[in-house]
């Protein structure tokens, strides 16, 4: 599955992996792109938050390549979250 938080400047990215916490990048640089293995029962999510000047930046989560979810996080410490429920592949 894929991360992607496209936006400009930089912003903290939290993301779900295979460990049992997200992983944080701190001041991440924007555009941003991260590909993982995220266990069955385990739920991948992504989560930017923006710097105190603001900005806008928006967190996209593909699983196998189909888009699952977008969200945007606008102005000043603005969040946005991306999570999506992972499916046996069949």
């Amino acid at each position: 599955m894929t991360y992607t938080v496209d936006g400009e400047g930089t912003a903290q990215i939290t993301y779900v992996a295979r460990g049992a916490t997200g992983t944080t990048v701190q001041e991440a640089a924007l555009p941003w792109r991260k590909s993982v293995r995220v266990p069955l029962g385990r739920t991948p999510t992504i989560t930017l938050i923006l710097p105190d000047h603001g900005g806008q930046a928006t967190c996209t989560l593909a699983i196998r390549g189909n888009h699952a979810q977008r969200s945007t996080a606008t102005g000043p410490h603005g969040r946005a979250t991306c999570s999506a429920e992972l499916h046996r592949h069949r």
